[in-house]
């Protein structure tokens, strides 16, 4: 099964639209507004430089971690038993509409990063930074002066 492919330029607009409602009643602090438009940003970034594998790699990263930070603020931020307005339902809501979206984005944007040219995210336990000089078979070679 092909899985369609999502244009950035379209991720970039609904999440700046999310965010941008979610702001419109002053309920979350600036962290949020600057983690999510920087992160937007450098969508822009991917969106104008069309090959760049190091733009969407950050992309993608960042809105990794605004999930967690957003699940942070959320947390913190939201009133718990207070009297809210209408204002507010509907800012609260298109925040967590944005929330609830970043994991299908990212899905996406990493399908992007793979036609890029980027490889596969993660560690290569095979090969590793460790000196070739120190190998079993070259410690095994190695005469014991010592006995224990």
């Amino acid at each position: 099964m092909e899985i369609p492919a999502i244009n950035l330029k379209a991720i970039v607009f609904v999440h700046w639209l999310l965010t941008t409602w979610g702001c419109m009643y002053p309920w979350l602090p600036l962290s949020y507004v600057w983690g999510n438009f920087t992160i937007l940003a450098i969508a822009v970034w991917a969106i104008a430089q069309r090959d760049s594998i190091d733009a969407v790699l950050m992309f993608l990263i960042g809105m990794s971690i605004t999930i967690l930070t957003d699940i942070i603020h959320f947390g913190i931020y939201y009133p718990s038993g207070a009297i809210v307005s209408s204002l507010f339902r509907f800012c609260a809501g298109m925040a967590i509409l944005s929330l609830i979206l970043k994991p299908v984005s990212c899905f996406f944007v990493y399908q992007m990063y793979r036609e890029r040219g980027g490889e596969y995210v993660g560690f290569d336990l095979e090969t590793s930074s460790v000196d070739s000089r120190y190998t079993m078979d070259s410690v095994e070679s190695v005469p014991h002066s010592r006995h224990c």
